[in-house]
C-alpha cells in the first residue's frame, strides 16, 4: 500500500458540484443550492445534517466555484481572539474586492458571546458566513444569527450512496486505493456501507484501515474480507449510533439507570455515548429533562445541577466536559426521586384536550379597564398577603368544570 500525507477521507473530498454525493434535493440542477451557486448570489446560511453527510465539503465546494476566499474555524477550539482575526483578513479581502466565506463547525459549540462577536460583521456582508450543526439550530443558534441566515437540512447518505463513494476510492489511482491490488466483492462493500450509518467519513476511514492490516498474497493483492471490515471498523468506530435504535437503545439504558439509583452503570452508558462520539449537548438536555421528569419536587437541587452541566459542555466542550456530566449523570442516580411533576402535568395535559379552553373565573381576572369591570373582571378577588389567616383567604383558582381537581398527590 503507498503513502500518503492525508487520510484517504480526505483526499477524496469531492472538488466539484458535479463530484457532490447525496443531498440531491437541495444540489440537482434546478434546487435551490445549485441556483445560488450558479446565479453566484451565495447567502450566508446554516447547514444542519448528520455526521459525514457532506456539510464541511460542500461549504469548500462553493467557495471553489464562486472564486471565494475559504476560512474554517471549528467552534470546538476557536475563541473570540480566532474569529476576529478572521474577520481582519476578510475585511482586507474586501477592500481587494474580494469575498470571504466563514465557515464555522459546529457552530452549536460557539457560546452566545463567540456568535454576538460575529454577528454584526454577516450583517456588514464582510464575510458570507456558512455554519454546519448537527443539532437543531433553532435551540443551538443565537436566534439573530439564525434570522440571517438560510437553514438547508442535510440528510444522512444512503447505503447506495456510500457504496458508490466507496467504489470510486477503491478505483481511483490518483487520490484513492486504485494503485493498490485490492480484491473486495460487493457483499463486503455493502457491508461496509451498511456499517458506517450514513457517514461517509466513517465508511472511508474504516476502509483504508481494512486495507492496512488485510493479508497480502505473494502476487501483493489485498484481499479484504468481512472479518478485516468488521475489525477496522472497531478500531475506528465504537459500535454506536448516534442515529438508529442504538442510539435510542443506549440513552434508555443511561436514564434507566439513573432513574434505578446506579450511579456505576449510568456512568457506564454515559461512556459509551460520549467515547462513541455523541454530542456532549445532547445528553445535558436530556439531564435537564431526567432532573424535572424523574427526580422533581424530591430534589430541588438536581434541576440547577443538570441546567450547570449543560452550561458547562458550552463553556469547556470536549474532553473536558466529560467530567461535568459524569458528576450529573452520579448525582442524579444518588438523588431521592419523584415523577409527581411528570404525572401531574400528564393529567394536566389530558384536561386541556377534553376540556378545550375553559373560561378564567372572573375574579382571576385582569382588569385594566372601566369596561372589565363593569363586567366583574377581578371582582372578589382575594389579595392573599393581607390576609393572616390563610383559611380566610381561601377562595378557587380552576376553572369552574374542574372545581376541587386535584394533580399532585
Amino acid at each position: 500500500m503507498g503513502t500518503y500525507r492525508t487520510p484517504l477521507a480526505d483526499r477524496m473530498r469531492p472538488q466539484t458540484l458535479a463530484e457532490f454525493v447525496g443531498q440531491r434535493h437541495l444540489v440537482a440542477k434546478g434546487k435551490i443550492l445549485h441556483g445560488i451557486i450558479a446565479s453566484d448570489h451565495i447567502p450566508s446560511m446554516i447547514l444542519w445534517g448528520p455526521p459525514g453527510s457532506g456539510k464541511t465539503t460542500f461549504a469548500r465546494i462553493v467557495a471553489r466555484e464562486t472564486k471565494a476566499r475559504f476560512e474554517q474555524l471549528s467552534a470546538v477550539t476557536a475563541g473570540v481572539k480566532d474569529i476576529k482575526a478572521v474577520i481582519e483578513r476578510a475585511q482586507q479581502n474586501q477592500r481587494l474586492g474580494e469575498r470571504t466565506i466563514l465557515f464555522v463547525d459546529e457552530i452549536h459549540r460557539f457560546n452566545k458571546a463567540q456568535q454576538d462577536v460575529l454577528l454584526p460583521h454577516v450583517e456588514q456582508g464582510a464575510v458570507i458566513f456558512i455554519g454546519a450543526t448537527t443539532e437543531n439550530p433553532s435551540f443551538e443558534v443565537n436566534s439573530a444569527l439564525l434570522s440571517r441566515c438560510r437553514v438547508f437540512v442535510f440528510d444522512a447518505l444512503d447505503t447506495n450512496a456510500i457504496e458508490g463513494i466507496l467504489t470510486r476510492a477503491l478505483a481511483n489511482r490518483g487520490q484513492g486505493l486504485g494503485e493498490d491490488k485490492i480484491s473486495i466483492d460487493k457483499e463486503s462493500i455493502a457491508l461496509l456501507a451498511q456499517m458506517a450509518n450514513g457517514d461517509a467519513r466513517v465508511a472511508l476511514n474504516a476502509l483504508e484501515l481494512a486495507v492496512g492490516i488485510a493479508k497480502r498474497k505473494k502476487d501483493g493483492t489485498i484481499v479484504l474480507t468481512h472479518e478485516d471490515i468488521a475489525e477496522a471498523f472497531q478500531r475506528t468506530h465504537l459500535l454506536y449510533d448516534r442515529a438508529g435504535e442504538e442510539h435510542y437503545n443506549i440513552i434508555s439504558a443511561l436514564h434507566k439507570s439513573m432513574r434505578g439509583g446506579d450511579a456505576d452503570a449510568a456512568l457506564y452508558w454515559l461512556g459509551r455515548m460520549l467515547e462513541g462520539g455523541e454530542d456532549p449537548l445532547y445528553v445535558a438536555r436530556r439531564l435537564v429533562r431526567f432532573a424535572s421528569e424523574d427526580i422533581g419536587i424530591a430534589n430541588s437541587f438536581a434541576l440547577p445541577q443538570a441546567v450547570a452541566a449543560y452550561q458547562a459542555c458550552h463553556y469547556v466542550g470536549v474532553p473536558e466536559c466529560e467530567l461535568n456530566l459524569a458528576q450529573a449523570v452520579v448525582y442524579m442516580a444518588q438523588s431521592k426521586k419523584s415523577n409527581a411533576l411528570y404525572t401531574a402535568y400528564g393529567f394536566v395535559k389530558n384536561d386541556i384536550r377534553d376540556l378545550p379552553n375553559e373560561p378564567v373565573p372572573l375574579h382571576l381576572r385582569n382588569a385594566p379597564t372601566k369596561l372589565m369591570k363593569k363586567l366583574n373582571y377581578g371582582k372578589g378577588y382575594k389579595y392573599t398577603p393581607e390576609y393572616k389567616n390563610q383559611e380566610d383567604a381561601r377562595q378557587e383558582y380552576l376553572p369552574k368544570g374542574l372545581k376541587g381537581k386535584k394533580y399532585l398527590p
